[in-house]
């Protein structure tokens, strides 16, 4: 019998999830010598790219580029994208097992955590990703609605994904014309009247965890005034900014600068805290202020700065709060999953279960180490899972389990249960017919923002 990864036994790979790590595991596998392979894309969008498509802010075309990349990847013969498949519902872990020889679980953090104050659940108080996923047209969140019609906003975290969230509110909607965001986005920031965005962090300004160029844009807004108090403005040493990065360093020396400036003489302000926690949402029926607690830093006894509360409180008006404090995946029947962290536990990418790693299953990216890092992160990431796949091989430690690697195991299975998935061709026709759409209006793409829009362009049935 053939050993397995040759012309005669290629090695079959499934990938769930079509985002940048389930594309950069794709790659490394193609790239490995000497190795036959056959990978299978799965995801449960029709449309592949994951936080690309969805995620990344419709001013940042640039970074959105990287599709390139995946584009070579997905046109390979040895790549297939099964686009609406869903894990656990349309296919079971058990049914990828019978056909692949190892399952790399590329699925993200899709949930968000939680702040657990009194009032996080008021109407008018929600997850940063949710107001991401509305203003790039994801279809599980084009159908949310977001009050604009208040003049301050309170974002919570300072993250990249909260400054992409604050800067979309404080900038002229102009701005946004021709890029790929959401037409009824677009045309609820035009009549929004947000004045004031409250951009929140409870850490100092060394530890903020943004990047140098995300706090630079906004400087370069027009019409909007960057407001720092002073006092905030000031690195303690348990910051221990000497030993810090030049990154660090320069987020510093670019908020003192600002904070030097004053309230400037902008209508629109975003007004950028730091040592301050929210410890209430408050109002009547719907948010209408945030209660905060100043913290101060001290040091972690690890090299480190974490905030405790002064006890001292403050109350800054908001009729609306997103909340970006980090993110947590979803479990995955029949997929290890470890509540506590919110990832699914690995040990060098290898997914673990009962104490051991699980033979034949692997983690990338988000769902493997947490939502870190800016989109290339996570090629170095999935080449580590990769290289234990391989290792895995070299060493015979595939699953001791009959494997149907017939290349129409897969399409055989999603026929016999009536799934009319999604191919990699067939999303092209819908890239086509987005730019197409985008061109009339003067825009990159006009996306489609509801599955059963992208199936009926397609001629598939829903």
């Amino acid at each position: 019998m053939s050993s397995t990864g040759t012309v005669d036994r290629p090695l079959c790979v499934a990938v769930i999830g079509a985002g940048p790590s389930g594309f950069y595991a794709a790659e490394a596998l193609l790239k490995a010598p000497g190795l036959t392979v056959r990978v299978d894309i799965f995801d449960r969008l029709p449309t592949p790219f994951g936080l690309v498509r969805g995620g990344v802010a419709p001013d940042h075309q640039k970074i959105k580029s990287v599709v390139m990349v995946y584009e070579k990847v997905a046109q390979d013969p040895r790549v297939r994208f099964f686009g609406r498949v869903r894990l656990g519902q349309d296919v079971m872990i058990e049914d990828l097992r019978a056909r692949y020889d190892q399952i790399v679980y590329a699925v993200g953090c899709e949930s968000d955590r939680r702040m657990s104050i009194p009032g996080e659940d008021m109407p008018g108080s929600h997850s940063a990703t949710e107001f991401v996923g509305w203003y790039n047209g994801h279809p599980d969140h084009r159908h949310r609605t977001f009050d604009l019609s208040c003049e301050s906003v309170a974002v919570v975290g300072i993250g990249n994904v909260a400054m992409d969230v604050t800067r979309l509110l404080a900038c002229d909607p102009e701005r946004l014309a021709k890029t790929d965001i959401a037409d009824y986005a677009l045309e609820a920031l035009r009549k929004s009247r947000v004045k004031t965005v409250w951009l929140l962090g409870r850490r100092g300004p060394a530890e903020a965890a943004y990047s140098p160029v995300e706090i630079e844009e906004f400087g370069k807004l027009e019409g909007v005034d960057l407001v720092i108090k002073p006092e905030e403005a000031v690195v303690g040493p348990v910051s221990r900014l000497d030993a810090a990065d030049a990154n660090d360093k320069k987020k510093v020396a670019y908020v003192q600068e600002h904070a030097a400036r004053g309230e400037g003489t902008q209508a629109r302000k975003i007004r950028l805290r730091y040592c301050v926690s929210p410890v209430e949402i408050i109002g009547a029926g719907r948010v209408q202020s945030v209660r905060l607690e100043k913290n101060k830093l001290v040091d972690d006894g690890r090299g480190g700065a974490k905030c405790v509360g002064t006890g001292v409180f403050e109350t800054i008006p908001a009729g609306m709060v997103l909340r970006s404090v980090g993110y947590r995946g979803v479990p995955i029947p029949g997929v290890a999953f470890d509540e506590k962290s919110g990832h699914i536990p690995h040990d060098c990418g290898r997914v673990v279960s009962g104490g051991s790693p699980l033979p034949g299953e692997y983690v990338v990216g988000w769902a493997k180490r947490g939502p870190s890092g800016l989109i290339g992160t996570n090629r170095a990431d999935s080449v580590l899972t990769v290289q234990s796949m391989l290792e895995d091989l070299k060493a015979g430690r595939l699953p001791a389990r009959p494997v149907d690697f017939a290349p129409d195991a897969a399409p055989k299975l999603l026929k016999a249960r009536g799934i009319a998935h999604v191919s990699y061709a067939q999303w092209k026709k819908i890239d086509e017919l987005e730019r197409s759409r985008g061109a009339k209006h003067g825009k990159i793409r006009e996306k489609f923002t509801q599955i059963e829009d992208m199936l009926a362009a397609l001629n598939v049935p829903a």
